[in-house]
Protein backbone atom coordinates (compact mmCIF):
# COMPACT_ATOMS: atom_id res chain seq x y z
CA UNK A 1 0.00 0.00 0.00
CA UNK A 2 0.97 3.34 -0.97
CA UNK A 3 2.49 5.53 2.26
CA UNK A 4 0.55 8.79 3.22
CA UNK A 5 1.61 11.22 4.86
CA UNK A 6 -1.64 13.00 7.30
CA UNK A 7 -1.39 16.10 5.26
CA UNK A 8 -2.00 13.93 2.10
CA UNK A 9 -4.80 12.33 3.02
CA UNK A 10 -6.26 15.93 4.61
CA UNK A 11 -5.92 16.98 1.26
CA UNK A 12 -7.49 13.94 -0.50
CA UNK A 13 -10.30 14.23 2.07
CA UNK A 14 -10.86 17.81 0.60
CA UNK A 15 -10.59 16.60 -2.67
CA UNK A 16 -13.19 13.57 -1.93
CA UNK A 17 -15.40 16.25 -0.62
CA UNK A 18 -15.22 18.37 -4.19
CA UNK A 19 -15.80 15.43 -6.02
CA UNK A 20 -18.56 14.03 -4.09
CA UNK A 21 -20.60 17.42 -4.61
CA UNK A 22 -19.74 17.37 -8.09
CA UNK A 23 -21.34 13.96 -8.42
CA UNK A 24 -24.35 15.08 -6.44
CA UNK A 25 -24.54 18.15 -8.45
CA UNK A 26 -24.16 16.20 -11.65
CA UNK A 27 -27.07 13.90 -10.80
CA UNK A 28 -29.58 16.34 -9.13
CA UNK A 29 -29.51 14.30 -6.13
CA UNK A 30 -27.68 12.29 -3.10
CA UNK A 31 -27.38 12.21 0.76
CA UNK A 32 -24.93 15.35 0.81
CA UNK A 33 -24.47 15.88 4.32
CA UNK A 34 -23.86 12.24 5.23
CA UNK A 35 -21.28 11.60 3.17
CA UNK A 36 -19.53 14.46 3.77
CA UNK A 37 -19.49 13.74 7.53
CA UNK A 38 -18.33 9.87 6.56
CA UNK A 39 -15.39 10.73 4.22
CA UNK A 40 -12.56 11.50 6.34
CA UNK A 41 -13.52 7.84 7.67
CA UNK A 42 -13.18 6.33 4.28
CA UNK A 43 -10.21 8.03 3.00
CA UNK A 44 -8.44 6.46 6.27
CA UNK A 45 -9.63 2.77 5.80
CA UNK A 46 -9.29 2.37 2.23
CA UNK A 47 -5.58 4.99 2.47
CA UNK A 48 -3.78 3.77 5.60
CA UNK A 49 -5.51 0.23 6.73
CA UNK A 50 -7.31 -2.11 4.48
CA UNK A 51 -6.06 -4.79 2.65
CA UNK A 52 -7.96 -3.80 -0.51
CA UNK A 53 -7.54 -3.11 -4.35
CA UNK A 54 -8.74 -3.92 -7.69
CA UNK A 55 -5.95 -6.30 -8.05
CA UNK A 56 -6.61 -8.23 -4.38
CA UNK A 57 -10.39 -8.18 -4.45
CA UNK A 58 -11.59 -11.31 -6.20
CA UNK A 59 -9.06 -12.75 -3.08
CA UNK A 60 -9.58 -14.68 -0.23
CA UNK A 61 -7.55 -13.12 1.90
CA UNK A 62 -8.62 -9.34 1.18
CA UNK A 63 -9.72 -7.35 4.06
CA UNK A 64 -13.67 -6.38 3.83
CA UNK A 65 -15.58 -3.19 4.04
CA UNK A 66 -19.70 -3.27 3.66
CA UNK A 67 -21.22 0.25 4.22
CA UNK A 68 -23.97 0.02 6.48
CA UNK A 69 -25.38 3.50 5.69
CA UNK A 70 -25.60 2.64 2.21
CA UNK A 71 -27.60 6.13 1.77
CA UNK A 72 -24.47 7.82 1.64
CA UNK A 73 -22.89 6.12 -1.15
CA UNK A 74 -21.71 8.97 -3.34
CA UNK A 75 -19.02 9.35 -0.71
CA UNK A 76 -17.97 5.79 -1.41
CA UNK A 77 -18.45 5.93 -5.29
CA UNK A 78 -15.91 8.60 -5.13
CA UNK A 79 -13.17 6.89 -2.95
CA UNK A 80 -13.02 3.69 -4.93
CA UNK A 81 -12.67 5.52 -8.23
CA UNK A 82 -9.84 7.03 -6.40
CA UNK A 83 -8.07 3.50 -5.87
CA UNK A 84 -8.51 2.63 -9.08
CA UNK A 85 -11.97 0.22 -9.13
CA UNK A 86 -13.40 1.78 -12.43
CA UNK A 87 -12.81 5.47 -14.33
CA UNK A 88 -13.97 8.61 -11.99
CA UNK A 89 -16.01 9.75 -15.52
CA UNK A 90 -18.59 6.37 -14.73
CA UNK A 91 -19.30 8.85 -11.67
CA UNK A 92 -20.75 11.06 -14.26
CA UNK A 93 -24.09 8.58 -14.91
CA UNK A 94 -24.78 8.42 -11.46
CA UNK A 95 -28.28 8.34 -11.50
CA UNK A 96 -28.63 7.61 -14.67
CA UNK A 97 -31.46 5.38 -16.54
CA UNK A 98 -29.53 1.98 -16.75
CA UNK A 99 -26.55 3.22 -14.98
CA UNK A 100 -24.97 0.71 -12.29
CA UNK A 101 -24.20 3.86 -10.03
CA UNK A 102 -27.39 4.61 -7.65
CA UNK A 103 -28.43 5.62 -4.65
CA UNK A 104 -27.51 2.84 -2.71
CA UNK A 105 -24.16 0.45 -2.81
CA UNK A 106 -25.04 -2.30 -5.38
CA UNK A 107 -22.23 -5.40 -6.08
CA UNK A 108 -22.66 -3.92 -9.97
CA UNK A 109 -20.23 -1.59 -8.88
CA UNK A 110 -16.37 -2.85 -8.92
CA UNK A 111 -15.51 -2.90 -5.39
CA UNK A 112 -18.75 -2.68 -3.63
CA UNK A 113 -19.00 -5.95 -1.14
CA UNK A 114 -22.82 -6.41 -0.80
CA UNK A 115 -26.04 -4.44 -1.60
CA UNK A 116 -26.86 -2.31 1.11
CA UNK A 117 -29.40 0.35 1.90
CA UNK A 118 -31.96 -1.15 4.21
CA UNK A 119 -30.58 -0.31 7.40
CA UNK A 120 -29.42 -2.57 9.99
CA UNK A 121 -28.49 -5.12 7.52
CA UNK A 122 -24.31 -4.25 7.44
CA UNK A 123 -23.38 -5.43 10.58
CA UNK A 124 -25.10 -8.73 10.71
CA UNK A 125 -23.45 -9.31 7.44
CA UNK A 126 -20.03 -8.53 8.99
CA UNK A 127 -20.65 -10.52 11.63
CA UNK A 128 -21.28 -13.17 8.86
CA UNK A 129 -17.92 -12.54 7.28
CA UNK A 130 -16.06 -12.19 10.60
CA UNK A 131 -17.51 -16.04 11.63
CA UNK A 132 -16.19 -17.39 8.02
CA UNK A 133 -12.71 -16.01 8.97
CA UNK A 134 -12.28 -16.98 11.94
CA UNK A 135 -14.10 -20.75 10.81
CA UNK A 136 -11.16 -20.66 7.94
CA UNK A 137 -8.25 -19.35 10.05
CA UNK A 138 -7.94 -16.38 8.14
CA UNK A 139 -6.25 -12.95 8.87
CA UNK A 140 -8.94 -10.73 7.09
CA UNK A 141 -10.41 -8.01 8.74
CA UNK A 142 -14.33 -6.82 8.25
CA UNK A 143 -14.88 -2.90 9.00
CA UNK A 144 -18.81 -2.21 8.73
CA UNK A 145 -19.61 1.31 8.61
CA UNK A 146 -23.10 2.27 10.84
CA UNK A 147 -25.11 5.49 10.94
CA UNK A 148 -25.70 6.46 14.42
CA UNK A 149 -29.07 6.81 13.28
CA UNK A 150 -29.09 3.27 11.88
CA UNK A 151 -28.54 2.01 15.61
CA UNK A 152 -32.36 2.01 16.00
CA UNK A 153 -32.52 -1.13 14.31
CA UNK A 154 -32.52 -4.05 16.92
CA UNK A 155 -31.02 -6.40 14.30
CA UNK A 156 -27.79 -4.44 14.96
CA UNK A 157 -28.23 -5.36 18.56
CA UNK A 158 -28.75 -9.30 17.43
CA UNK A 159 -25.19 -9.02 15.89
CA UNK A 160 -23.64 -7.40 18.58
CA UNK A 161 -24.23 -10.12 21.13
CA UNK A 162 -23.80 -12.77 18.22
CA UNK A 163 -20.06 -11.14 17.71
CA UNK A 164 -19.02 -11.07 21.27
CA UNK A 165 -20.28 -14.78 22.00
CA UNK A 166 -17.45 -15.70 18.95
CA UNK A 167 -14.97 -13.52 20.26
CA UNK A 168 -14.91 -11.90 16.59
CA UNK A 169 -11.91 -9.29 17.01
CA UNK A 170 -11.66 -9.48 13.33
CA UNK A 171 -14.46 -7.18 13.02
CA UNK A 172 -14.48 -3.19 13.30
CA UNK A 173 -17.39 -1.45 13.40
CA UNK A 174 -17.18 2.32 13.20
CA UNK A 175 -20.33 4.55 13.85
CA UNK A 176 -20.32 8.10 11.88
CA UNK A 177 -21.96 9.39 14.65
CA UNK A 178 -23.08 12.63 13.49
CA UNK A 179 -26.35 13.52 15.61
CA UNK A 180 -28.57 14.31 12.79
CA UNK A 181 -30.93 12.08 10.96
CA UNK A 182 -33.55 12.73 8.34
CA UNK A 183 -36.38 13.70 11.01
CA UNK A 184 -33.92 15.40 13.33
CA UNK A 185 -31.54 14.73 16.11
CA UNK A 186 -31.00 11.08 16.87
CA UNK A 187 -31.33 11.89 20.37
CA UNK A 188 -35.24 13.25 20.00
CA UNK A 189 -35.99 10.69 17.29
CA UNK A 190 -34.63 7.73 19.45
CA UNK A 191 -31.66 7.71 21.92
CA UNK A 192 -29.24 5.15 22.17
CA UNK A 193 -26.95 7.10 23.99
CA UNK A 194 -24.48 6.38 25.94
CA UNK A 195 -23.49 4.57 23.17
CA UNK A 196 -19.90 3.44 24.80
CA UNK A 197 -21.24 1.70 28.04
CA UNK A 198 -24.13 0.32 25.90
CA UNK A 199 -21.91 -1.65 23.37
CA UNK A 200 -18.71 -2.18 26.17
CA UNK A 201 -22.45 -4.22 28.08
CA UNK A 202 -22.86 -6.37 25.18
CA UNK A 203 -19.05 -6.97 25.36
CA UNK A 204 -17.00 -5.08 22.54
CA UNK A 205 -13.95 -2.77 22.96
CA UNK A 206 -14.80 0.31 22.05
CA UNK A 207 -12.72 3.55 21.67
CA UNK A 208 -14.01 7.28 21.21
CA UNK A 209 -12.66 9.16 18.36
CA UNK A 210 -12.91 12.53 16.60
CA UNK A 211 -14.17 11.33 13.27
CA UNK A 212 -12.33 14.51 11.25
CA UNK A 213 -8.97 13.60 12.82
CA UNK A 214 -6.78 11.48 10.73
CA UNK A 215 -4.37 10.54 13.31
CA UNK A 216 -7.00 9.55 15.99
CA UNK A 217 -8.75 7.33 12.96
CA UNK A 218 -5.39 5.57 12.21
CA UNK A 219 -4.71 5.05 15.47
CA UNK A 220 -8.16 3.26 16.11
CA UNK A 221 -8.89 1.46 13.03
CA UNK A 222 -4.79 0.55 12.59
CA UNK A 223 -5.31 -2.69 14.80
CA UNK A 224 -7.95 -4.49 16.34
CA UNK A 225 -8.89 -2.91 19.61
CA UNK A 226 -8.76 -6.03 22.11
CA UNK A 227 -8.20 -9.18 21.50
CA UNK A 228 -10.75 -11.71 21.74
CA UNK A 229 -13.63 -8.68 21.43
CA UNK A 230 -14.99 -6.96 18.39
CA UNK A 231 -14.15 -3.79 17.95
CA UNK A 232 -16.68 -0.36 17.81
CA UNK A 233 -14.69 3.09 16.91
CA UNK A 234 -17.26 5.86 17.94
CA UNK A 235 -16.58 8.55 15.25
CA UNK A 236 -17.78 11.73 16.46
CA UNK A 237 -18.36 13.57 13.44
CA UNK A 238 -20.25 16.66 11.69
CA UNK A 239 -23.10 16.08 8.97
CA UNK A 240 -21.78 18.06 5.90
CA UNK A 241 -18.40 18.57 7.35
CA UNK A 242 -16.22 20.81 5.07
CA UNK A 243 -18.86 23.24 3.76
CA UNK A 244 -20.22 25.84 6.49
CA UNK A 245 -24.07 26.46 5.67
CA UNK A 246 -24.27 22.64 5.66
CA UNK A 247 -22.17 21.82 8.68
CA UNK A 248 -24.57 20.38 11.33
CA UNK A 249 -27.50 21.01 9.57
CA UNK A 250 -30.29 18.31 9.07
CA UNK A 251 -31.56 20.07 6.08
CA UNK A 252 -28.71 18.84 3.74
CA UNK A 253 -29.83 15.05 5.08
CA UNK A 254 -30.66 14.57 0.95
CA UNK A 255 -30.39 18.16 -1.14
CA UNK A 256 -28.78 18.68 -4.10
CA UNK A 257 -26.54 22.40 -4.11
CA UNK A 258 -27.86 25.62 -6.24
CA UNK A 259 -25.79 26.55 -8.37
CA UNK A 260 -24.47 29.68 -5.93
CA UNK A 261 -24.24 27.10 -3.16
CA UNK A 262 -22.49 24.63 -5.38
CA UNK A 263 -19.95 27.59 -5.98
CA UNK A 264 -19.69 28.75 -2.78
CA UNK A 265 -18.73 25.21 -1.27
CA UNK A 266 -16.46 24.58 -4.00
CA UNK A 267 -14.63 27.99 -3.05
CA UNK A 268 -14.59 27.06 0.44
CA UNK A 269 -12.80 23.96 -0.44
CA UNK A 270 -10.47 25.49 -2.48
CA UNK A 271 -9.21 27.34 0.14
CA UNK A 272 -9.56 24.69 2.40
CA UNK A 273 -6.61 23.20 0.18
CA UNK A 274 -4.40 26.22 -0.21
CA UNK A 275 -4.20 25.97 3.56
CA UNK A 276 -3.37 22.63 3.93
CA UNK A 277 -0.68 23.11 0.71
CA UNK A 278 0.97 25.72 2.45
CA UNK A 279 1.13 24.15 5.46
CA UNK A 280 3.41 21.64 4.12
CA UNK A 281 5.31 23.42 3.05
Amino acid sequence: MQTYTDDDLRRRSLEYRRDTLRAIKAAGAGHTGGSLSAIDILNVLYNRVMRVSPENFSSPARDRYVQSKGHSVEALFVVLASKGFYPASELDTLCDYQSHFVGHPTRKVPGVEQNTGALGHGLPICTGMAIGGKLDGADYRVFTLLGDGELAEGSNWEAAMAAAHYGLDNLTAIVDCNTLQITGRTRDVMNAEPLAEKFEAFGWAVRTVDGHDIGELTDALSAPLEAGKPGVVIARTVKGKGISFMEDNGAWHHKVPTDDEFAAAMAELDAALAGVAGASQ
